[in-house]
């Protein structure tokens, strides 16, 4: 149990969630669905730099340099400057994506997801809420979102996205990495700041 609690969560690493988020969008049956394969290969390559890499590339200086304990990053406060760094990196790849003209549903999730994690950063300061839980409960509430905003049946997709949060929690309470409340807040955190963005 507790090897597949680790495998799930780096599947649902909250690094990987905004590249999962565009794939969704993509798969959803909107009319950015019909976007070109080279544009999508743009937009993928943008997002999964910004959002995975480059954060993944400062972990190792930051546990060099003492900031991090760990790459698990146990305690609230060391959390904070890898999820300021982490708000910098989406804040560049939402104005590179700005400036190759993506808008749109596209350009709502990821300046949602900017917020979600900027402000995951005062909360961090005091309070060790789920990244995890923010990720995926970000991705659910964009597909929320698309179903209302459009009058799509993405029924099964969401159900999908719930079941694999409540097992990516479930991972994480298993662990020992938070408590209860910490998953469900995160979760709701994510869903109702990326439902909201990409529903208005």
């Amino acid at each position: 149990m507790k090897l597949f609690s680790k495998i799930v969560s780096i599947l649902f690493h909250p690094m990987l969630m905004p590249t999962l988020g565009v794939f969704v969008i993509f798969q959803a049956g909107t009319h950015v669905s019909f976007m070109p394969f080279e544009a999508k290969r743009i937009i993928y390559i943008t997002v999964f730099l910004t959002t995975c890499l480059l954060p993944l590339s400062l972990l190792p200086l930051l546990y060099q340099f003492g900031v991090i304990k760990s790459f698990q990053m146990e305690s609230a406060r060391e959390r904070v400057l890898p999820v300021f760094f982490t708000g910098f990196f989406y804040y560049m790849g939402y104005l590179l994506l700005k400036k190759l003209g993506v808008s749109g549903v596209i350009g709502s999730f990821m300046l949602a997801s900017l917020v979600a994690v900027l402000s995951a950063v005062v909360v961090t300061l005091f309070w060790k809420i789920s990244l995890h839980t923010i990720g995926i409960g970000g991705v659910a509430g964009a597909v929320m979102a698309l179903a209302f905003r459009f009058g799509i049946d993405l029924t099964l997709l969401i159900f999908l996205l719930f079941l694999a949060s409540g097992i990516t929690a479930s991972a994480r309470l298993y662990l020992g990495a938070h408590q209860p409340a910490q998953v469900y807040a995160g979760f709701l955190w994510g869903f109702l700041i990326v439902f909201a963005s990409v529903l208005i």
